[in-house]
């Protein structure tokens, strides 16, 4: 009877503070939480082995307020943020020509480990390249020098390896599965260096044929059964490279979509396709959606601003306070982590597990400050972490032996899954904390009702503590250099 009357007062005193208008979905998710007892725990831990393991069943029982010297996670369901899109990683030409060398029955293992939700880790978001990037075997156009009319335009070397590669994913995926597409340069002939390398700028006479350029791609995609969901307008564009760049300051992005990109899709009836700006790193971007979102007139086209992570691989502080600056200014726009990756392959280091570390410690922090989907760079590389015609080598989650036909999982791919796999578009991001630094941690609740919280322990130090959830509570444990999902049943 104690555990009831607990129960009812705190009901009571929830639904006193909720406003009129507010009241039914507040009573309907407590209701829900206050019928969870159970929670099943997946791991995977450096010191055991275990990889996205299922560990243990616990119960969550009447507890109060926790001693100060009680280690906790806090949820609280009652509080939520951004809704949940996906998570996914880039079907790139690199991708899509190691796959085509895979056997068969290697080449169904990949797609089931990363598109199948029960057997594999559930990705449902991608992203895919406009013309060559670094990670393409070589540089190439979609249309004929100076051909500033589109007419030549043409996706035939895209049917080789990259769409065949992406229909398979789309299949694998059950059809439930958003992509946008970002170029890395336009054609040499369109910019002021006459090279799809190293920088240069688009020349202003070829501004509309270089909107128009985006519309041929996603409808060439389209013909071919490939929905595309959204677009960014250029991959780094702060970025002077010795692979595909090209150079937009934000004043130029701003008034490239404001004047060309915006009307064009808005004109060819693709304003629902979600536009995405920036689209490099997390130093800058503050100073990429003031100078975009202040203008009513560009961003009105805009759906969401992008990010990177290079800019701070290395460190421990990977600047998410911009991130939360950008959310907090404006909030009507969308994060996406749109690429990331571990850079300077090396073989010796392929089953490092900082590899797996970074994912975990980079996407809890992202979802934590708004984001709202996470994209992965390469979804597959060889032996030697190419091809790249640039010598731009990096670590995918998965590498392919092309001599043997094996497949190598790396730790980061059991990371990603720690998210990907238990969270579901639609779910709402709800309050989380932790009371010691030793645990990281975000939650969700999905459209189903049921929580998911990631904990996250990259220390040399096992901590047992408290999942506590409105004056509920269940032991668990979190072993140094772990991650751990709790779902709730």
């Amino acid at each position: 009877m104690k555990m009831k009357i607990t129960t009812l007062v705190l009901l009571a005193a929830i639904f006193a503070c909720v406003p009129k208008e507010k009241e039914t979905p507040k009573i309907e998710t407590a209701i829900k939480i206050f019928s969870i007892e159970k929670a099943t725990v997946y791991r995977t831990a450096k010191t055991t082995g275990e990889k996205l393991a299922k560990v243990e069943s616990v119960t969550l029982t009447d507890y109060g307020q926790p001693p100060e010297t009680q280690p906790c996670v806090f949820i609280d369901p009652l509080n939520t943020f951004q809704e949940f899109v996906g998570i996914g990683g880039a079907l790139t030409d690199a991708s899509a020509e190691v796959f085509a060398k895979l056997p068969e029955e290697k080449q169904k293992e990949l797609l089931a480990a990363y598109y199948n939700a029960e057997t594999g880790i559930g990705y449902n978001f991608s992203r895919t390249n406009i013309a060559s990037c670094d990670f393409s075997s070589s540089s190439y156009d979609y249309v004929a020098e100076y051909d500033s009319t589109l007419s030549t335009f043409s996706i035939d070397h895209d049917r080789q390896f990259k769409i065949p590669l992406i229909k398979k994913a789309f299949e694998a995926a059950g059809g439930n599965m958003k992509m946008f597409v970002s170029p890395w340069s336009p054609p040499a002939w369109m910019k002021d260096n006459n090279n799809r390398l190293r920088g240069g700028k688009l020349l202003e006479q070829f501004k509309q044929p270089w909107a128009n350029h985006y519309i041929k791609f996603i409808q060439a995609y389209e013909v071919e059964g490939i929905p595309v969901w959204g677009l960014s307008v250029q991959n780094e564009p702060m970025a002077v490279q010795k692979w595909e760049s090209c150079v937009f300051t934000a004043e130029d992005e701003r008034d490239f979509v404001k004047k060309y990109l915006g009307p064009t899709l808005e004109k060819s009836g693709m304003s629902d396709k979600k536009l995405i700006v920036w689209d490099h790193n997390r130093d800058l971007i503050y100073q990429r959606a003031s100078t975009i979102f202040n203008d009513p007139e560009a961003a009105k086209y805009i759906w969401g601003i992008g990010f990177h992570w290079y800019e701070t691989w290395t460190g421990s502080n990977m600047q998410f306070y911009n991130l939360k600056a950008v959310n907090e200014s404006f909030p009507d726009k969308h994060l996406v982590f749109t690429e990331g990756c571990a850079e300077s392959f090396a073989t010796e280091a392929i089953y490092e597990w900082r590899l797996g570390e970074r994912y975990g410690y980079s996407m809890l922090n992202d979802f934590n400050n708004g984001t709202v989907a996470w994209t992965d760079w390469n979804i597959l590389l060889d032996e030697q972490g190419a091809p790249n015609h640039a010598q731009n080598f990096c670590f995918a989650p998965v590498h392919a032996n092309t001599a043997t036909g094996e497949l190598i999982y790396t730790n980061s791919y059991y990371y990603i899954g720690h998210f990907s796999k238990f969270i579901k578009p639609g779910a709402k991001r709800i309050a989380s904390s932790a009371s010691r630094d030793v645990l990281q941690t975000t939650a969700f609740m999905n459209p189903d009702g049921k929580i998911v919280v990631v904990v996250l322990n990259t220390t040399d130090q096992d901590m047992s503590f408290k999942l506590w959830c409105l004056n509920k509570a269940a032991d668990m444990q979190s072993l140094a250099h772990s991650i751990m999902t709790v779902v709730t049943e």
